[in-house]
Protein backbone atom coordinates (compact mmCIF):
# COMPACT_ATOMS: atom_id res chain seq x y z
CA UNK A 1 0.00 0.00 0.00
CA UNK A 2 2.69 2.45 1.19
CA UNK A 3 4.63 1.80 -2.69
CA UNK A 4 1.21 2.69 -4.23
CA UNK A 5 0.56 6.51 -2.14
CA UNK A 6 4.07 7.47 -1.32
CA UNK A 7 7.20 8.31 -3.21
CA UNK A 8 9.46 8.55 0.11
CA UNK A 9 8.92 9.11 3.82
CA UNK A 10 11.75 11.23 5.55
CA UNK A 11 12.09 10.57 8.78
CA UNK A 12 13.41 13.95 10.70
CA UNK A 13 17.19 14.22 11.42
CA UNK A 14 16.86 15.84 15.60
CA UNK A 15 19.03 19.06 16.32
CA UNK A 16 19.26 19.91 19.59
CA UNK A 17 19.54 24.13 20.01
CA UNK A 18 20.07 23.96 24.04
CA UNK A 19 16.78 24.13 25.45
CA UNK A 20 14.99 23.22 22.55
CA UNK A 21 14.46 20.63 19.71
CA UNK A 22 14.28 21.32 15.76
CA UNK A 23 13.36 18.18 13.75
CA UNK A 24 14.14 18.62 10.36
CA UNK A 25 13.17 16.24 7.00
CA UNK A 26 13.87 18.66 4.34
CA UNK A 27 16.26 18.65 2.56
CA UNK A 28 17.45 15.05 2.81
CA UNK A 29 19.33 12.83 0.67
CA UNK A 30 16.48 10.94 -0.80
CA UNK A 31 14.47 14.26 -1.18
CA UNK A 32 15.11 17.49 -1.70
CA UNK A 33 12.22 19.49 -2.67
CA UNK A 34 8.50 18.95 -2.78
CA UNK A 35 7.06 21.90 -4.90
CA UNK A 36 8.76 25.06 -3.92
CA UNK A 37 9.49 23.69 -0.44
CA UNK A 38 13.32 22.58 0.65
CA UNK A 39 13.48 22.96 4.32
CA UNK A 40 10.78 21.99 6.72
CA UNK A 41 11.60 22.09 10.39
CA UNK A 42 9.31 21.06 13.23
CA UNK A 43 10.12 23.48 16.34
CA UNK A 44 9.77 21.90 19.68
CA UNK A 45 7.19 21.95 21.32
CA UNK A 46 9.72 23.34 23.86
CA UNK A 47 9.43 25.46 27.30
CA UNK A 48 11.97 27.38 28.94
CA UNK A 49 12.96 28.29 31.99
CA UNK A 50 12.00 31.69 33.59
CA UNK A 51 14.60 34.39 32.38
CA UNK A 52 14.95 32.39 29.31
CA UNK A 53 14.47 32.70 25.11
CA UNK A 54 15.45 32.08 21.72
CA UNK A 55 18.16 33.94 20.20
CA UNK A 56 18.65 33.42 16.87
CA UNK A 57 21.45 36.03 15.80
CA UNK A 58 21.26 37.75 12.71
CA UNK A 59 22.51 36.10 9.84
CA UNK A 60 21.84 36.19 5.76
CA UNK A 61 19.45 34.45 3.12
CA UNK A 62 19.88 34.61 -0.18
CA UNK A 63 17.18 33.45 -3.29
CA UNK A 64 14.42 31.65 -1.09
CA UNK A 65 11.72 32.81 1.13
CA UNK A 66 11.04 31.91 4.21
CA UNK A 67 7.99 31.21 6.21
CA UNK A 68 7.26 30.90 10.06
CA UNK A 69 3.77 29.55 11.48
CA UNK A 70 3.54 28.84 14.83
CA UNK A 71 1.67 26.43 17.16
CA UNK A 72 2.27 27.82 20.52
CA UNK A 73 4.51 31.01 21.70
CA UNK A 74 5.83 34.05 20.09
CA UNK A 75 8.79 35.01 18.00
CA UNK A 76 9.90 38.56 17.51
CA UNK A 77 11.04 39.04 14.08
CA UNK A 78 13.61 41.63 13.57
CA UNK A 79 15.57 42.13 9.58
CA UNK A 80 17.35 44.42 7.17
CA UNK A 81 14.77 46.06 5.93
CA UNK A 82 14.35 47.73 9.76
CA UNK A 83 11.24 45.01 9.83
CA UNK A 84 10.34 44.28 13.53
CA UNK A 85 7.46 41.85 14.03
CA UNK A 86 6.09 39.94 16.50
CA UNK A 87 4.48 36.67 15.34
CA UNK A 88 1.95 34.49 17.34
CA UNK A 89 -0.17 31.48 16.76
CA UNK A 90 -1.93 31.23 13.38
CA UNK A 91 -0.23 34.02 12.06
CA UNK A 92 2.46 33.55 8.82
CA UNK A 93 5.16 35.46 8.43
CA UNK A 94 6.88 35.49 5.28
CA UNK A 95 10.48 36.49 4.42
CA UNK A 96 11.56 36.88 0.68
CA UNK A 97 15.39 37.02 0.83
CA UNK A 98 15.64 37.57 -2.72
CA UNK A 99 19.29 38.82 -3.66
CA UNK A 100 20.03 39.18 -0.29
CA UNK A 101 18.62 39.67 3.49
CA UNK A 102 19.72 39.39 7.23
CA UNK A 103 17.31 38.66 9.64
CA UNK A 104 17.34 37.47 13.66
CA UNK A 105 14.73 36.14 15.42
CA UNK A 106 14.72 36.34 19.59
CA UNK A 107 11.72 35.71 22.44
CA UNK A 108 9.87 38.87 23.16
CA UNK A 109 10.73 39.79 26.71
CA UNK A 110 7.05 39.83 28.24
CA UNK A 111 7.54 35.74 27.09
CA UNK A 112 11.33 35.42 28.54
CA UNK A 113 9.65 36.29 32.36
CA UNK A 114 7.28 33.48 32.88
CA UNK A 115 9.59 30.66 30.86
CA UNK A 116 8.65 30.73 26.59
CA UNK A 117 7.07 27.69 25.04
CA UNK A 118 7.73 27.23 21.26
CA UNK A 119 6.03 25.38 18.94
CA UNK A 120 5.75 25.45 15.58
CA UNK A 121 7.00 24.99 11.80
CA UNK A 122 9.66 26.69 9.71
CA UNK A 123 9.52 26.17 5.99
CA UNK A 124 11.52 27.43 3.29
CA UNK A 125 10.45 27.99 -0.27
CA UNK A 126 12.73 28.22 -3.55
CA UNK A 127 11.93 31.00 -5.73
CA UNK A 128 11.83 30.58 -9.43
CA UNK A 129 14.49 31.10 -11.62
CA UNK A 130 13.61 34.43 -12.95
CA UNK A 131 12.93 35.99 -9.44
CA UNK A 132 15.43 34.24 -7.06
CA UNK A 133 17.50 37.99 -7.46
CA UNK A 134 14.46 40.16 -6.54
CA UNK A 135 14.37 42.73 -4.02
CA UNK A 136 14.11 41.48 -0.19
CA UNK A 137 10.60 41.54 1.56
CA UNK A 138 8.80 40.95 4.53
CA UNK A 139 5.10 40.31 4.97
CA UNK A 140 3.10 39.71 8.13
CA UNK A 141 -0.30 38.47 7.62
CA UNK A 142 -2.45 37.58 10.65
CA UNK A 143 -4.53 34.91 11.70
CA UNK A 144 -8.25 36.17 11.07
CA UNK A 145 -6.80 36.94 7.50
CA UNK A 146 -6.08 33.77 7.02
CA UNK A 147 -9.10 31.47 5.70
CA UNK A 148 -10.74 29.11 8.03
CA UNK A 149 -12.49 26.63 6.32
CA UNK A 150 -14.21 22.64 7.42
CA UNK A 151 -14.75 19.62 5.72
CA UNK A 152 -15.26 16.36 6.74
CA UNK A 153 -15.36 16.86 10.51
CA UNK A 154 -11.60 18.79 9.88
CA UNK A 155 -11.02 22.28 10.08
CA UNK A 156 -8.41 24.03 8.01
CA UNK A 157 -6.23 27.19 8.14
CA UNK A 158 -4.58 27.79 4.03
CA UNK A 159 -1.44 29.52 5.33
CA UNK A 160 -0.47 29.88 1.23
CA UNK A 161 -2.33 28.82 -2.03
CA UNK A 162 -5.63 27.26 -2.22
CA UNK A 163 -7.41 24.58 -0.30
CA UNK A 164 -10.98 23.40 -0.74
CA UNK A 165 -11.69 26.17 -2.62
CA UNK A 166 -10.11 28.46 -0.15
CA UNK A 167 -7.47 30.90 -0.98
CA UNK A 168 -5.18 32.81 1.44
CA UNK A 169 -3.72 36.19 0.69
CA UNK A 170 -0.46 35.10 1.55
CA UNK A 171 1.77 35.95 -1.43
CA UNK A 172 3.02 33.03 -3.40
CA UNK A 173 5.78 33.00 -6.72
CA UNK A 174 5.07 29.60 -7.69
CA UNK A 175 2.28 27.05 -7.34
CA UNK A 176 1.86 26.21 -3.92
CA UNK A 177 -0.58 24.68 -1.19
CA UNK A 178 0.62 25.24 2.56
CA UNK A 179 -2.13 24.32 5.00
CA UNK A 180 -2.64 23.44 8.60
CA UNK A 181 -5.46 20.75 8.83
CA UNK A 182 -7.18 20.34 12.48
CA UNK A 183 -8.94 16.56 13.00
CA UNK A 184 -11.74 16.04 14.65
CA UNK A 185 -12.34 12.26 15.84
CA UNK A 186 -13.93 10.52 13.21
CA UNK A 187 -12.72 13.23 10.48
CA UNK A 188 -12.68 11.92 6.64
CA UNK A 189 -11.26 14.12 4.45
CA UNK A 190 -9.89 14.26 0.58
CA UNK A 191 -6.38 14.84 -0.19
CA UNK A 192 -6.93 15.63 -4.04
CA UNK A 193 -3.80 15.23 -6.26
CA UNK A 194 -4.28 19.02 -8.03
CA UNK A 195 -0.81 20.07 -7.00
CA UNK A 196 2.81 18.59 -9.00
CA UNK A 197 3.81 17.75 -5.67
CA UNK A 198 2.17 16.95 -1.94
CA UNK A 199 3.10 15.88 1.21
CA UNK A 200 1.50 15.05 4.63
CA UNK A 201 3.54 15.82 8.51
CA UNK A 202 1.63 14.62 11.56
CA UNK A 203 2.34 17.13 14.06
CA UNK A 204 0.28 15.36 17.10
CA UNK A 205 -2.61 12.86 17.21
CA UNK A 206 -3.20 10.32 15.14
CA UNK A 207 -4.26 9.84 11.17
CA UNK A 208 -4.20 7.21 8.58
CA UNK A 209 -3.96 7.95 4.81
CA UNK A 210 -5.91 5.57 2.90
CA UNK A 211 -5.03 2.55 5.48
CA UNK A 212 -1.98 3.92 6.00
CA UNK A 213 -0.92 5.16 9.88
CA UNK A 214 1.10 7.91 10.12
CA UNK A 215 3.91 8.28 12.38
CA UNK A 216 4.85 11.20 13.67
CA UNK A 217 8.27 13.37 13.00
CA UNK A 218 7.59 11.80 9.34
CA UNK A 219 7.20 13.68 6.30
CA UNK A 220 5.46 11.80 3.60
CA UNK A 221 5.66 12.80 0.07
CA UNK A 222 3.21 11.37 -2.21
CA UNK A 223 3.00 10.04 -5.42
CA UNK A 224 1.99 12.47 -8.19
CA UNK A 225 -1.63 12.07 -9.40
CA UNK A 226 -2.66 9.78 -6.32
CA UNK A 227 -5.77 10.96 -4.84
CA UNK A 228 -6.38 10.11 -0.94
CA UNK A 229 -8.22 10.14 1.83
CA UNK A 230 -7.39 10.82 5.38
CA UNK A 231 -9.04 9.97 8.36
CA UNK A 232 -8.48 9.93 12.12
CA UNK A 233 -10.37 7.96 14.42
CA UNK A 234 -9.15 9.81 17.46
CA UNK A 235 -8.34 13.38 16.73
CA UNK A 236 -4.93 14.79 15.34
CA UNK A 237 -3.13 17.98 13.42
CA UNK A 238 -1.45 17.63 10.23
CA UNK A 239 0.37 19.80 7.54
CA UNK A 240 -0.03 19.69 4.13
CA UNK A 241 2.58 21.35 2.35
CA UNK A 242 3.26 21.06 -1.81
CA UNK A 243 3.20 22.99 -5.25
CA UNK A 244 4.53 23.30 -8.52
CA UNK A 245 7.57 21.13 -9.14
CA UNK A 246 10.47 22.45 -9.77
CA UNK A 247 12.57 22.14 -13.20
CA UNK A 248 15.75 23.22 -11.80
CA UNK A 249 17.69 21.59 -9.00
CA UNK A 250 18.57 24.14 -6.34
CA UNK A 251 22.06 24.30 -4.31
CA UNK A 252 21.89 24.49 -0.25
CA UNK A 253 24.88 25.53 1.76
CA UNK A 254 24.14 26.57 5.31
CA UNK A 255 21.24 30.06 5.14
CA UNK A 256 22.07 30.46 1.26
CA UNK A 257 19.90 28.78 -1.65
CA UNK A 258 20.34 29.31 -5.61
CA UNK A 259 19.89 27.65 -8.48
CA UNK A 260 23.61 28.73 -9.21
CA UNK A 261 26.94 27.06 -7.21
CA UNK A 262 28.80 30.48 -7.99
CA UNK A 263 26.11 32.66 -6.33
CA UNK A 264 26.25 30.66 -3.24
CA UNK A 265 29.94 31.28 -3.19
CA UNK A 266 29.88 34.54 -3.55
CA UNK A 267 27.22 35.10 -0.67
CA UNK A 268 29.57 33.12 2.00
CA UNK A 269 32.30 35.85 0.57
CA UNK A 270 29.81 38.76 1.01
CA UNK A 271 28.94 37.77 4.54
CA UNK A 272 32.57 36.83 5.82
CA UNK A 273 33.10 40.60 4.31
CA UNK A 274 30.68 42.01 6.24
CA UNK A 275 28.45 43.64 2.41
CA UNK A 276 25.18 42.46 3.95
CA UNK A 277 23.29 45.04 5.03
CA UNK A 278 22.91 45.10 9.11
CA UNK A 279 19.08 44.56 11.29
CA UNK A 280 18.20 47.87 12.87
CA UNK A 281 18.06 47.38 16.69
CA UNK A 282 19.97 43.90 16.49
CA UNK A 283 23.01 44.83 14.83
CA UNK A 284 25.55 44.22 17.78
CA UNK A 285 25.76 40.16 17.39
CA UNK A 286 25.94 38.12 14.23
CA UNK A 287 26.23 34.11 13.26
CA UNK A 288 29.21 33.65 11.24
CA UNK A 289 29.74 31.21 8.86
CA UNK A 290 30.38 27.34 10.22
CA UNK A 291 33.12 25.41 8.95
CA UNK A 292 30.37 22.94 8.41
CA UNK A 293 27.04 23.88 7.97
CA UNK A 294 24.19 21.69 9.46
CA UNK A 295 22.01 22.16 6.15
CA UNK A 296 23.60 21.00 2.94
CA UNK A 297 22.10 19.78 -0.38
CA UNK A 298 22.47 16.34 -1.82
CA UNK A 299 23.71 16.31 -5.52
Amino acid sequence: MQSDLFDVTLRASTHDLGGFKVHRTLPAKERMMVGPFLFFDQMGPARLGAGDGIDVRPHPHINLATVTYLFDGAIGHRDSLGTAQRIEPGAVNLMTAGHGIVHSERSPGDERAHGPVLSGIQTWLALPDAQEEIDPAFEHVPAPALPMIEAGGATARVIMGELWGARAPTTTYAGTIYADVRLAPGAVVPIDAAADERALYLVEGEAVLEGVPLQPLTLYVLKPGVAATLRSEGGGRAMLCGGDAFATPRHVWWNFVSSRRDRIEEAKRAWRAGEFARVPGDAQEWIPIPAVPKTVSYP
